[in-house]
């Protein structure tokens, strides 16, 4: 195992097949779950309610799937993103089987292309990353794309792709971890206040969340700390001030994680990710801008008599609500967020 630098890899230190396993293991705790929940607003039962996830046939109630994703992403980044501009995208994320308070994950991660930029200061690194629980078993895996200082410029033009930089546009369902076959549904309505279900929506539906939530400089802090995301963009003040932004930036998936827990209010039985077909964060967002969210439908599948998938594009966008009537004329410019992604919704029982 090769040790890290002190002051983290830089793009020229990166080769194609390069490996790394990431240092520090992570037990969930009862006090992660809760913490999360604090910093989201995330009010999925499946994740907060012991009986109402039993009901559905979990042992208990599953750690959150965006909490595990900030977890692992966060091991990943002291060897992957340290010394990052920003994470541009994600793609061919699959969740494959479910955690829960006390599983320990540890992360891996394989450099899969390389592509330096024409200013010759900074080139973007492609992953494969893969997350494992104390059993050595793949919980999650997932590509991500992240731009990178270099620690010495060199002349502009040499931006050449070098290895695999293209993936899938969508993952399977069947590739993703099984819904659960002996479910009790007659728990959701109670538990989720929606009455929507798998049958209710359709491709082209669109669904505009109502409510906002501001982030604050302290929320957005504690989260970093609370995924052990060490990224200087989004720790170290004094870094960011030399920036053209001149701030810290909020870590994406933070964005992401609000996002979808404002989108309860009308997604309230999207009990679960399935996979993130793709995303990227459109624009920066800072503290003190207020997330808004817009889903909209895109296709879907059954998967057995209870339950069913759903792939969703969430648009997010900072400072402009979708209820105003200058929406549509001003989205494109305060839109931070546009991740594709499937869910797992109940389907209509008799």
């Amino acid at each position: 195992m090769t040790m890290r630098p002190a002051g983290g890899y830089f793009f020229e230190d990166y080769q194609v097949g390069q490996v790394f396993d990431h240092a520090v293991p992570r037990t969930i705790t009862h006090g992660d779950t809760a913490l999360y929940q604090a910093l989201t607003g995330s009010r999925n039962p499946l994740h907060c309610s012991e009986p109402f996830a039993q009901a559905l046939g979990f042992p208990a109630a599953p750690v959150d799937d965006l909490l595990v994703f900030h977890i692992a992403f966060g091991k990943t980044v002291p060897d992957i993103s340290y010394n990052a501009v920003a994470n541009l995208g994600y793609a061919e994320c699959r969740f494959l089987l479910p955690v829960f308070v006390g599983d320990t994950l540890t992360a891996r991660t394989t450099v899969l292309g390389l592509k330096g930029n024409s200013n010759g200061k900074t080139g973007v690194v492609y992953v494969r990353s893969t997350c494992f629980n104390q059993h050595d078993q793949a919980v999650l895996t997932w590509v991500r794309w992240v731009m990178v200082h270099r620690r010495v410029a060199i002349g502009a033009g040499e931006h050449a792709a070098n290895g695999e930089t293209q993936f899938a546009a969508m993952v399977a369902p069947a590739h993703c971890r099984p819904a659960p076959g002996q479910a009790d549904l007659s728990a959701v309505l109670s538990a989720t206040g929606s009455a929507q279900y798998w049958e209710d929506l359709e491709a082209g539906q669109q669904i505009a969340h109502p409510a906002g939530m501001t982030l604050d400089e302290t929320d957005h802090t504690l989260a970093t700390k609370l995924y052990q995301n060490t990224a200087r963009v989004h720790f170290d003040l004094q870094h960011m001030k030399d920036s053209r932004f001149g701030k810290r930036l909020i870590y994406g998936g933070q964005v992401i994680s609000i996002c979808r827990a404002l989108a309860f209010d009308g997604l309230g039985n999207a009990l679960s990710i399935l996979a993130i077909n793709g995303g990227a964060h459109v624009n920066p967002t800072f503290a003190g801008d207020t997330l808004y969210a817009v889903h909209t439908a895109t296709e879907k599948w059954p998967l057995n008599a209870q339950f069913g998938a759903v792939r969703l594009v969430l648009d997010g966008y900072k400072n402009l609500d979708p209820a105003s009537p200058d929406f549509n004329d001003l989205a494109e410019a305060h839109q931070v967020l546009a991740l594709d992604y499937t869910v797992l919704m109940p389907r209509r029982h008799n």
